[in-house]
Order: structure tokens, then sequence, then C-alpha cells
């Protein structure tokens, strides 16, 4: 699997891109993005043998093409990571800059993320730490021959949610009063052997002194 072209934009402005190979995918781009509404998302599309992945926050999408179809899950941290990179150096600045005005700075950061989520070996064990959520969280993937030209057939990969979030702590919670639950029984458990215990030393001292009364036990003056 291998990441090769990767963008930030704010609607249709391409504020900063990169690519190690060639290709019509920045025309491809181009009319993608008038396709991707500004809220909060994340999609990814289908187009020839690549998918675009894409996340939207806060006005801004960040893009990435990957030629691997089954592997959503690097894309995925290789856009979060560019994001947050992104965020860190320019903070607001993208809701108001103009095409490419950061390129020239942020296109080599792309290209070095892009270069580390493609060849370390330790990008994909950090992207299932990361992304624990997204190894169960579905992707709606449709043909992108549908956003380019109207009445192609949606091919549709995976079904898109966002549920995983409550579903993770729903679970979490469960585990807790699950462990909680079987220690109080273990609890009882032991108290209710301890007793049963207790009854049978006090019944055999009982017989062993002659009754509840114990005057085999006692001292005589």
């Amino acid at each position: 699997m291998a990441i090769v072209y990767a963008l930030v934009a704010r609607g249709k402005t391409v504020l900063a891109e990169f690519t190690n190979t060639s290709g019509n995918f920045p025309t491809v781009t181009r009319v993608l993005l008038s396709k991707i509404p500004p809220s909060s998302a994340r999609q990814s599309y289908v187009y020839d043998s690549h998918v675009f992945h894409y996340v939207v926050s806060s006005s801004l999408t960040y893009l990435c093409m990957s030629d691997e179809q089954q592997q959503h899950r690097i894309p995925f941290a290789f856009l979060g990571k560019v994001e947050e990179l992104f965020t860190e150096k320019y903070g607001s600045q993208g809701l108001t800059a103009i095409a490419f005005s950061m390129n020239e700075e942020f296109s080599p950061v792309m290209k070095g993320q892009m270069e580390y989520f493609n060849n370390n070996p330790e990008a994909d064990a950090v992207s299932r730490v990361k992304g624990q959520i997204e190894d169960v969280k579905n992707v709606m993937v449709e043909n992108i021959e549908k956003v380019l030209e109207r009445g192609e057939k949606i091919e549709l990969l995976v079904d898109k949610t966002d549920r995983l979030n409550q579903q993770a702590f729903k679970f979490e919670k469960q585990s807790k009063r699950l462990k909680n639950v079987m220690w109080w029984k273990k609890v009882k458990m032991w108290a209710a052997i301890s007793f049963i215990v207790a009854v049978v030393l006090f019944a055999i001292i009982a017989m062993a002194c002659g009754g509840l009364s114990f005057s085999n036990c006692k001292s005589h003056n």
C-alpha cells in the first residue's frame, strides 16, 4: 500500500499539495473538491485502481490518494497526522489564505509524512493504536465515477458510520460493571464458605463437649 498524493484545501481552494508520481489525479481532485460538503466528514472514493480518502475538519479538507482499495487505516492515520501538523503550524490561517500560499512550507511536511507512512513498519502499528476505532468503523466508498459523471453506477464498498466511539465507551463501561459483579460474587462465595466452615466447626466442638451447654468441656472445681 502506498500513498502517492496529498493536499490541504478550503473548499475548491488548494492551500498545499504534494505528489511523488505523475498522473491526472490533480485534475480529478479539483472536481472532487467541488463535490465535497464543508461539514465535518470522512469518506473514500474509488478511481480506477486508486482510492481517494478525505477528512473534512473545521471547514478544511485533508485529502490523499492511495493505490490499495482494501486498506483505509493507514491513509486515514496519515490524514490525521497531516491535519494535526497543519493546525499546529497555521491555526485558523487556512480559513482565509489564498491558493497555494502554504505550499512552499507545508508541501515538504506532507512529503515527509508520506515517506514515513509508506516506508516505516511502525506506521502501521502506530495507526492500529491510534485507529482502533477505524478497524471496526465502516467507511462509505463510492465509485468516484459517480461524482465525475452523473448516471454512473455507485460502487459501494463499505457503509459509513460514526457510532463506534459510543460503542467503545459502552463496551468499556459494561466490562467494568461485569468485573465488579464477578468480584462481589467471589466475595459472597468466600463469605458463604467461611460461614459454613464456622458452623461445621461449631457443631463438631459442641458434640465433643456434650451439646450446646458444653458441659463436658467446662472446668470442674
